[in-house]
């Protein structure tokens, strides 16, 4: 898949997680507004219906008082007074209870206000009438009811009752409509949520299909890249391999070849440094030959005497043999050198457990003379074991160690601690010492074969960290060092802790 084809996948994906979000958002608001809008209205419904009931129980209470009172003044039986007196008890809180329920419509506050007035009148009536009965005074009794029908009150509290219903019925109408629409509109939002989130989720589901193929078939063709690429690096592994061996041959001809013109060269500067003395022999005698007569006998046996020129020329002479023998000496040591990196190069490394503390006390008993001559103390901290090469690993440390050695600053009581710790199947070791340090420029460059840095005061090639880097390689570890000038050095090593050849085949 190419670059551009996955940024326009990763847009649709994130658009439609966003859409996704929107349409949830949008429906979970408009479900929340809409449940609650609908809640209001079923309860203005619920309201309409209570007050329409309320105005019912209220005109049935005035007639039952209506009733009851006809009844005592025509028979004058107690049953029928008391069910008045109920009756006309439950009108006053009906009445409050009808004028609370109506306090919210403007209309209908008025009705009510009306309502009182008239079942007040009434009520009196209602006291009058029964007060003359009780009195015994019929006649002014049926008077008052005479009086309370050509007032019609009882006409008049039914016809603003009645007004109030139909008022609480209109209003339940337009209720009932707007909830129904209420709901109408919940309904339909919730199934054009559920449908649009039905082809999210459909769309979602073809995104993921085409996504699982898309990554399948990249799966398919990085398991044939990864069999191309696998088959080409054991190709190139062994032709590295085999470069690698025709550079550790050809460095072994070479370095081998090149000892016997560095032999010959050794052999014909002695000779001409014996001709070289018979020679300058030759011209002291010459020089102190006398105008006339025999030369004059040597100063003594192999004893030259010159004087001026002859003698600076001999001085000459004596200086140039001397730096063709040190540079001869020098080729023959790096020739050693490369002979024997070529000789290990070869060398299989044979996997065995090794004790490393105790390898490294050993060590440091060879060198205990050179650090007591450098006033050096060498610190043993708890170190790990490990499976690897133990000839291997002589080399590395003892290199380390004799440079840790060998650079220590002059006045300053040597210091060098060796340590190690373990970390996922690593052994990690670090030599430390307080000694002159290495220029931070200077790090890459002293691992370089036949490179060196700093002061060159002690003797060296330049060789022993280029091989002490490569051995850590060959045993599946890397190398580094922290440093800075007068600061002392720390080299840090790190190699498995369970080394073997398929450890080293696999690298």
């Amino acid at each position: 898949m190419t670059a551009e084809a996955q940024r326009r996948r990763t847009f649709w994906q994130i658009l439609l997680f966003a859409a996704g979000l929107l349409v949830l958002t949008v429906i979970s608001a408009g479900s929340v507004y809409l449940v609650n809008k609908a809640r209001e209205d079923s309860k203005w419904v619920v309201h309409t219906i209570e007050v329409e009931n309320q105005t019912h129980a209220l005109l049935l209470e005035i007639r039952r008082a209506e009733s009851a009172a006809r009844g005592f003044l025509l028979t004058r039986e107690d049953n029928f007074r008391a069910d008045h007196e109920k009756a006309v008890a439950a009108i006053i809180p009906a009445l409050d209870k009808l004028t609370r329920l109506s306090a919210d419509n403007p209309t209908q506050r008025e009705n009510v206000e009306k309502l009182s007035a008239a079942i007040e009148t009434r009520l009196s009536q209602f006291a009058r009438e029964m007060a003359f009965v009780r009195q015994g005074e019929p006649d002014k009794a049926m008077a008052v009811v005479r009086e309370a029908a050509a007032q019609d009150v009882t006409t008049r509290i039914t016809a603003i009752g009645t007004a109030m219903i139909q008022e609480e019925e209109r209003l339940f109408r337009l209720r009932t409509v707007s909830a129904d629409r209420s709901q109408t509109i919940a309904a339909s939002m919730t199934g054009v949520g559920s449908g649009l989130v039905v082809v999210l989720a459909l769309i979602s589901i073809w995104l993921v299909r085409r996504s699982a193929l898309g990554r399948d078939e990249a799966e398919a063709r990085l398991r044939d890249a990864n069999l191309n690429l696998e088959s080409i690096v054991d190709e190139r592994t062994a032709d590295l391999r085999e470069a690698n061996e025709e550079i550790q041959r050809f460095a072994y001809i070479v370095s081998h070849d090149l000892r016997s013109p560095l032999v010959n060269i050794m052999g014909f500067t002695s000779e001409l440094e014996e001709l070289g003395g018979d020679i300058f022999r030759r011209i002291g005698g010459l020089a102190r030959v006398p105008a006339e007569g025999a030369p004059l006998a040597p100063a003594g046996p192999g004893e030259i005497v010159l004087e001026g020129a002859d003698k600076q020329l001999s001085a000459d002479f004596s200086e140039a043999l001397g730096f063709i023998k040190s540079s001869i000496a020098k080729m023959d040591r790096l020739i050693s050198a490369i002979l024997n990196l070529t000789r290990e190069g070869r060398r299989e490394f044979q996997p065995v457990k090794i004790d490393t503390r105790e390898l490294i006390s050993a060590i440091v008993s060879t060198l205990a003379h050179q650090a007591a001559e450098a006033q050096a103390e060498i610190h043993l901290e708890p170190l790990p074991d490990v499976v690897s090469d133990r000839l291997a690993l002589e080399q590395i440390f003892s290199n380390l160690i004799d440079n840790a050695i060998k650079y220590l600053r002059n006045g300053v009581p040597g210091e060098i601690r060796i340590r190690g710790r373990t970390k996922l199947g690593y052994a990690i070791f670090e030599i430390s010492d307080n000694g002159r340090g290495i220029d931070p420029k200077d790090h890459q460059r002293i691992f370089d074969l036949f490179r060196r840095a700093g002061t060159q005061d002690k003797p060296g090639q330049g060789i022993g960290l280029a091989h002490v880097r490569a051995l850590v390689r060959r045993l599946g570890g890397t190398m580094s060092v922290s440093s800075e000038l007068n600061a002392g050095s720390t080299f840090t090593i790190t190699l498995p802790i369970a080394w073997n050849v398929s450890n080293r085949n696999r690298d």
